[in-house]
């Protein structure tokens, strides 16, 4: 099965902020296909920024809910430095609420 192919750009533009937008793929695409045990590409192609709650909408309820699943299954592609940097605050910040979740 072909995983699921999220485009930022298509849906969020150049700067992607709207947390909207990215609530809405996490539910109508992410959930769905980590359920189903497939990777999912992130691609932010042609997107300069995004902001850190964007991110935040997107992923952080797919790492609570799956974990180790999510962490091992969430491909991102075509991240500039930018986008990589607000990445790894997120994830920093779900792996340390994980962590403290388990204590």
């Amino acid at each position: 099965m072909t995983p699921p192919i999220i485009s930022i750009f298509n849906h969020a533009g150049g700067f992607a902020e709207n947390k909207d937008v990215a609530r809405q793929l996490r539910e109508d695409v992410i959930i769905l296909a980590l359920q189903n045990g497939q990777e999912v590409i992130i691609d932010f192609g042609q997107v300069s920024g995004t902001t850190q709650s964007f991110v935040h909408a997107l992923i952080s309820g797919p790492i609570r809910q799956f974990r180790a699943v999510a962490l091992d299954n969430l491909c991102f592609k075509n991240c500039n430095a930018d986008v990589q940097a607000v990445i790894r605050i997120v994830f920093a910040y779900m792996q340390e609420s994980l962590d403290i979740s388990e204590e």
